[in-house]
């Protein structure tokens, strides 16, 4: 098995991450492209792209390829996994390498062959699709071989998917198009409802990242945001509170607890025993909104943690998932 590589990707809405055995998670960058209209000519890909987002003149776009968990455009997804293949390989680009790339656990036949079809034209030698939540279990350290029931809730950027996992697979699961991005548009909305102030989803992100709440803080927080002001059409500065985050951000939050309580009622009574022992497991890039473990926590009655390193746990699961399979087969 020396020849080629095995490698781990998330491909999540928000951000892609790859994973190179023996190295650990290698490269992450946001999943945006940005390419000339004109030429059709790709002119960054990955973070140098997302500095674009909402500042390209006309003839430059700088698109996400993909929309909620799912690939919406095809040829760009191709040449993104490409490029940050490549780019995480460096050198031994020579020999094709084996990729498992994780899925949201609700997407269809269809939707599976379009990720495993891009890998292939990437690249790959052999590719291995992955559900979210059993790569995001492996990655925050659970031993999902055991028949024990382990509850994973797992919020990227376009899909949280909420799975109760045991003897290696889920045994019930919901995956809803309510994540990170959702955040930030309600942030969008209420700043422009509450201050009639226009602000770009970087401007929201940043809110989120830097006083998004889901739960009262001890102390309250603020930050300045500038926007485009409804009323006069000009730039203008307001401060905005986690507690209006948290007002915001109610509606999401409300459905992601509500899909957790919808997996919690069609469990198995033995594992829901398990899952009351060990705890609900927090993992993804929404799993650090601060207040979601409280939250979850009010409502369920189950002690609820976040994984260290929510963001990587699904591409390092996703990477051992790889060395997990060739260790069964050569074994």
């Amino acid at each position: 098995m020396a020849a080629g590589t095995d490698i781990g990707i998330d491909l999540g809405t928000a951000s892609v991450l790859v994973y190179v055995k023996g190295k650990g998670v290698v490269l992450k960058e946001p999943s945006v492209v940005a390419f000339d209209r004109n030429t059709n000519k790709i002119k960054a890909i990955g973070e140098e792209a997302r500095l674009m987002l909402g500042r390209t003149p006309g003839n430059i776009v700088a698109v996400r390829p993909l929309r909620q968990g799912v690939i919406s455009d095809y040829t760009v997804t191709e040449k993104m996994i490409k490029y940050f293949v490549q780019k995480a390989m460096g050198r031994r680009a020579f020999s094709k390498p084996r990729i498992s790339i994780c899925v949201p656990s609700g997407v269809t036949e269809v939707e599976r062959k379009a990720v495993e079809e891009a890998t292939y034209a990437a690249g790959a030698r052999e590719v291995r699709l992955i559900e979210e939540p059993v790569a995001a279990a492996i990655g925050a350290g659970i031993d999902i071989s055991r028949p024990c029931g382990n509850m994973i809730v797992d919020i990227g950027g376009g899909t949280a998917d909420v799975a109760v996992i045991s003897l290696g697979g889920t045994v019930v699961n919901t995956s809803i198009k309510i994540a990170g991005d959702n955040f930030d548009d309600a942030i969008v909305r209420y700043v422009r409802k509450k201050h009639n102030l226009l602000i770009g989803e970087r401007t929201a992100e940043d809110i989120k990242i830097k006083i998004g709440s889901t739960y009262p803080l001890v102390e309250e927080e603020s930050m300045e945001v500038t926007g485009r002001n409804l009323m006069t059409g000009l730039p203008k500065t307001v401060t905005v509170t986690s507690a209006e985050t948290e007002q915001a951000l109610k509606e999401p939050v409300g459905q992601i607890v509500e899909a957790v309580i919808s997996v919690l009622e069609r469990t198995p009574p033995e594992l829901s025993a398990d899952i009351l022992d060990r705890g609900i497991v927090l993992t993804g890039g929404g799993a650090m909104l601060r207040g979601l473990e409280e939250l979850i926590e009010e409502r369920t009655g189950i002690n609820t943690m976040t994984a260290e390193n929510p963001m990587t746990v699904v591409a390092i699961g996703t990477g051992q998932y790889v060395e997990f399979m060739s260790g069964r087969n050569e074994g």
